[in-house]
């Protein structure tokens, strides 16, 4: 084997070969010439991938390697491990990017003369785009030696798809393979965190001069840089993040994200302006003690004990109560107002917790007496990780000398805002557009344009019961402080109010005829007949159906249908979870199309229709696709449901049951025959539609009831 040559693990050539890490281990039984393992241990062996690549070509499993997959098999196999060559391979991007005639001229000579005249270049473009002083050191000539294939491979990549979408492929792959070393902002909570620090910079009492030049924005802890590089418009950024080789990566990632150095826009629109990223403790070692920001944006660690309550006893930052051990976010968040100028806004990412524990108490109160903390927003559990609790944003305003403290604070309840589809929680389910709409909806109604510069709003923003409210400062200051807005934000009555029961006692009455008049009659008994049997998997080979999984990847411009969608029968709900490879196009639904979740056992199927085409097919479902000419839509439907059908084409592991569906069987019928059931399938579907609404208006009205009675707006009789 050549020396530095990259390693791949069994995964990693399951991945390659498009199979299961099953079928890597009987290859390695069964066929002699299989590559010996070249490093790694007993467990877990590794394997040249030059001669896996020769091997999988031999024997016909492998036509050609994708580009990008090669381009990860070296980063992830380099000797000095995967941190060390994206690092290398985003500093050469940054290269490709900025000057490709230089690039071009240090690729044209051998492997060892390009690792050693590549410093030069580097350093040039990274003092250009990060400065003298920087958390990216210029890599030397031997250093670079086992990275030049990678980097060769990584230029190839970005002439195809460009240098940021090539860098960000590498890190988002990193990210997807070590999920417990990172913990991670999703982009649209990032976006939306940005949003908001952006509206009230709008308002009156916002940053003096914010609009007419570049803001200063700051995460003191930065982790992958998401919440940087949702900023939009000019800005100056700055970042500090305690590990170094993820603070170089958020480096090189906002260098990519921003303009090049003769000021091209770069592919995402972001605008120019100064980078600044360093490594350290902020709590303990503030990198930027003299800063005076516009805006912070903040995802800090939750639940830290170790986060230096000891020595940082007195410090001059904890302006509004020293925060207990256990409030290591309280500090954070005094961090981030002591960081800002008179008038900037912070937003930070905090637990639930964080709004009620009895030991932040009186960090809080001084918070809402000053006019610091401006508003409380709940989001849906899944917003970010830790996936199962719902988290919240902080929205704080630095105050100013002269400025009266805001009277009251924002609490809203996205979670339980009306444009949230029903159900949508848990991560993949939520709505970002519903969720925006009313984060931003209560935030620019209560920062409204005529409010005066003291700081006050001209008028409370309309109360949505349950959504949002302004709740007065002195209805929060007693015992405990409580700024949860689940507990100031009553619900509203389950049927819309006590108007709105009429109404919804209405469409129920309608329903339950509706579905009376679609309830399947009786039949007659009859003797199962003998029928010829087909599999799915058959018919996907004999080119009747084609058989794909969802990924949920698209380029936003249409809704992703979940899971969750087909289980409850509602309309596509979710967002992309990224964006598809370049060679790859995003999996859209077509009318006649057949839908299986591949989870739970397959009790459910559903058919596409003419309003639900055009969405993404999400994760965790399989689609088939049938020839109309051949195979009718809703006679596949039907028979995928039938419980022995689903019993033997499943398989169970410890917490879940998969369905195959190549294993599901149907009858061979003429397509005049599969008409006659297809159309009998479908109003089965329908009764069981009108059953779902029936049983959704049902519980409606109870509640609506329930809650109208203990209201009193409800009256006994």
């Amino acid at each position: 084997m050549p020396e530095n040559s990259t390693e791949v693990t069994a995964a990693g050539i399951a991945r390659l070969a498009g199979v299961g890490r099953a079928a890597v281990s009987n290859w390695r039984r069964r066929h002699a010439d299989f590559p010996r393992p070249v490093g790694g241990t007993d467990t877990s062996p590794s394997f040249s991938l030059p001669e896996v690549e020769r091997w999988l070509r031999d024997q016909g499993k492998l036509a050609e390697v994708p580009l990008r997959e090669r381009v990860w098999q070296r980063l992830a196999g380099h000797p000095a491990g995967a941190v060390t060559a994206l690092t290398h391979a985003g500093c050469a991007l940054l290269l490709v990017r900025d000057r490709p005639t230089a690039w071009l001229e240090i690729t044209a000579v051998s492997d060892a003369r390009m690792a050693e005249i590549l410093p030069v270049a580097l350093d040039e473009v990274l003092t250009a785009r990060l400065g003298s002083t920087r958390v990216v050191p210029t890599p030397a000539g031997p250093d670079l030696l086992p990275s030049v294939p990678l980097l060769r491979a990584t230029a190839e990549l970005a002439a195809e798809t460009g240098a940021r979408r090539a860098f960000e492929f590498l890190v988002d792959r990193q990210l997807d393979a070590n999920p417990r070393q990172y913990t991670l902002t999703p982009p649209d909570l990032a976006a939306l965190m940005a949003a908001l620090a952006e509206q009230d910079a709008r308002q009156p009492g916002g940053p003096a001069g914010a609009q007419a030049a570049a803001r200063t924005v700051l995460d003191p802890a930065a982790g992958t840089g998401a919440l940087l590089r949702a900023v939009g418009g000019p800005a100056a950024l700055y970042a500090q993040e305690a590990d170094a080789g993820l603070a170089a990566l958020t480096a090189l990632r906002l260098a990519l994200h921003s303009e090049n150095a003769s000021g091209t826009p770069s592919s995402s629109g972001a605008a120019r302006g100064t980078i600044t990223v360093r490594t350290g403790d902020t709590l303990r070692a503030d990198a930027f003690p003299r800063l005076a920001a516009d805006a912070v944006l903040c995802h800090p660690p939750f639940n830290e004990r170790n986060w230096g309550h000891e020595e940082l006893a007195y410090d001059p930052r904890w302006e509004y109560g020293f925060p207990a051990r256990t409030e290591s976010e309280l500090a954070w968040v005094q961090h981030a107002l002591s960081r800002l100028r008179e008038g900037g806004t912070a937003v930070l990412l905090m637990p639930p917790a964080a709004a009620s524990r009895r030991s932040g108490r009186r960090v809080r109160a001084d918070l809402l007496r000053r006019g610091a903390l401006r508003a409380v927003i709940a989001l849906p559990a899944g917003a970010a990780p830790p996936y199962g609790i719902p988290l919240h944003l902080w929205v704080l305003r630095k105050p100013g000398t002269g400025r009266r403290p805001a009277p009251e604070l924002l609490v809203v309840d996205t979670a339980e805002s009306p444009e949230t589809a029903p159900g949508a929680v848990g991560r993949d389910r939520i709505d970002w557009t519903a969720v925006r709409a009313t984060a931003l909806g209560a935030w620019t109604a209560y920062c409204h344009p005529g409010a005066p510069d003291d700081g006050q709003t001209a008028h409370a923003p309309a109360d949505r019961p349950g959504v949002s409210r302004a709740v007065p400062v002195i209805e929060l200051l007693d015992d405990d402080v409580d700024l949860a807005p689940a507990r100031h934000l009553p619900p509203p009555a389950a049927g819309g109010g006590a108007a709105e029961l009429g109404h919804v006692a209405g469409r129920l009455d309608e329903t339950l005829k509706l579905a009376a008049r679609l309830a399947p009659e009786p039949v007659a008994p009859r003797e199962p007949s003998g029928r010829t049997l087909t599999t799915v998997g058959e018919l996907a080979r004999s080119g009747v159906l084609r058989l794909r999984t969802g990924s949920g990847t698209g380029d936003g411009s249409a809704p992703v249908l979940t899971e969750h969608d087909v289980l409850a029968g509602t309309a596509p709900s979710g967002t992309p979870s990224g964006t598809p490879a370049p060679e790859e196009e995003p999996l859209l639904l077509e009318p006649g199309d057949v839908v299986v979740p591949v989870l739970g056992g397959g009790t459910v199927t559903r058919v596409v229709d003419d309003a639900t085409a055009g969405a993404v097919l999400g994760r965790n479902l399989q689609l088939l696709r049938p020839d109309p000419a051949a195979l009718d839509s809703w006679f596949l439907a039907g028979f995928l449901r039938g419980t022995a059908n689903t019993r033997q084409a499943s398989s169970y592991a410890s917490t879940a049951t998969r369905l195959d569906a190549r294993r599901l069987q149907l009858p061979r019928l003429p397509l005049a025959e599969q008409r006659g059931y297809g159309e009998r399938f479908r109003e089965l579907a329908a009764f069981e539609d009108a059953l779902r609404t029936a049983g959704r208006l049902g519980g409606q009205l109870l509640q609506g009831m329930y809650d109208g009675l203990t209201d009193g707006t409800v009256a006994p009789k």
